[in-house]
């Protein structure tokens, strides 16, 4: 699209979670040194939280690829299973053999196995589960259930939830008051300061082989305003100044650039006064788009 025009080696801004682009943001890094410090200590429930878009996937990509030796992994990227469905993936990812035919209750016998030899092996099982606010409520509780596995020594099984706020006003009730007693390390993720948003892109730019002077301080400023210094925001309001940028044939992204930018992209910080370039803003966005197509 528009990296050789701005002799980019990568796309900067994209919105699938790339570990290359890790910006360790105070935030993110405290958030990592709660994991390896609730990991290293063999506690049950370990749990991040934030806003959507904030970098929870990041992390725990981050998370999954810094692995120690001595842990055995299970990732869990869908939460919307059933109590079977969420012991039958455990099962697959702890390379547990069974036959089709198995009842839940002999999957479960040798789900607690598997975690005993594992454990015998020096292993340290941890189960990192995604979007964990979509996790249904008796899946919730089957999953309190499977931590109940232990020796005397130390748990057989450890859990790392990552999720939206939705996730803390759940385990806020009183239904689950003795899974919430079992989270002995929690992080909330906190959203960027303005100088953490100007890092944040000059960094990516960089990465990406791009000079950080590639937006002027204007356009960061108008990205801080409009992002509210959410990461996925950030790299949304990014991407589309630079495709406006391209489509008009500029080597620099404007405040103008950004403020069109926000026109066109949800849930972005926009006052009255501002609706008023809406109409105009989709116009040059789309000028824009039709710009690079013929390019």
């Amino acid at each position: 699209m528009y990296a050789a025009h701005f002799n980019l080696a990568l796309t900067p801004f994209s919105l699938t979670p790339d570990t290359r682009f890790y910006v360790g943001l105070p935030q993110h890094e405290a958030a990592l040194a709660v994991l390896n410090t609730a990991l290293a200590a063999g506690e049950g429930f370990i749990k991040v939280t934030g806003e959507v878009g904030t970098g929870k996937t990041l992390l725990c990509r981050l998370l999954l690829k810094q692995a120690q030796a001595d842990w055995q992994l299970a990732y869990l990227p869908d939460p919307s299973v059933s109590p079977l469905e969420l012991r039958w993936a455990l099962a697959a990812e702890l390379g547990l053999k069974y036959s089709a035919n198995i009842d839940a209750s002999q999957l479960l016998q040798l789900l607690q196995r598997q975690l005993i030899l594992l454990a015998q092996s020096g292993k340290k099982i941890i189960l990192v589960i995604d979007e964990a606010q979509g996790l249904p409520d008796d899946t919730l509780e089957s999953l309190r259930l499977l931590t109940n596995l232990e020796t005397e020594q130390r748990k057989l099984l450890q859990v790392v939830l990552f999720g939206q706020p939705e996730l803390d006003q759940r385990l806020a009730s009183q239904q689950f008051r003795q899974l919430r007693q079992r989270i002995s390390f929690s992080y909330v993720l906190p959203v960027m300061s303005p100088a953490q948003i100007r890092f944040y892109v000059r960094h990516r730019l960089q990465v990406a082989g791009a000079t950080p002077a590639l937006f002027n301080s204007f356009a960061l400023l108008a990205i801080g305003r409009y992002s509210r210094g959410i990461p996925r925001l950030v790299n949304l309001l990014a991407h589309k100044g630079l495709m406006l940028a391209y489509g008009e044939g500029k080597s620099r992204v404007t405040a103008r650039h950004i403020r069109f930018a926000a026109e066109d992209t949800e849930d972005t910080r926009r006052s009255k006064r501002h609706y008023v370039w809406l109409l105009s803003g989709a116009a040059v966005f789309s000028a824009a788009c039709v710009g690079w197509m013929w390019r």
